[in-house]
């Protein structure tokens, strides 16, 4: 079944939650966070501060997934933070594996 990565754009006051919430599901055997700066013109939901800097500060998690898990995961980010002003998209993994490891290919790409 092909991999999916599914990219959620956080905003702060919600990071802590979502980690918890993520970190409670079996389906999800792992992802990745970093602080991201999100620029562009939706104002709306910047504070003040953030206008004047000209960007919001974010949480980016990324989640390699198979796609019917990406879909639950989603469905259940709806249910339990829909309307928190997270953002997500969701893109197929052309490749995947650890380089040099025997178990992925030994570091051939797939490609």
């Amino acid at each position: 079944m092909p991999h999916q990565l599914l990219h959620l754009i956080v905003p702060l006051q919600a990071e802590d939650a979502l980690v918890e919430w993520l970190l409670e599901r079996e389906d999800i055997p792992g992802f990745t966070s970093s602080a991201v700066a999100g620029h562009g013109s939706s104002e709306r939901s910047m504070t003040t501060a953030e206008q004047v800097a000209g960007r919001s500060r974010r949480v980016m998690f990324m989640l390699l997934l198979p796609e019917e898990t990406a879909r639950a995961v989603l469905a259940g980010l709806a249910e339990d933070f829909g309307g928190s002003g997270i953002h997500y998209w969701l893109v197929r993994a052309a490749a995947q594996g650890r380089l040099g490891d025997p178990m992925s290919g030994k570091g051939k790409t797939g490609l």
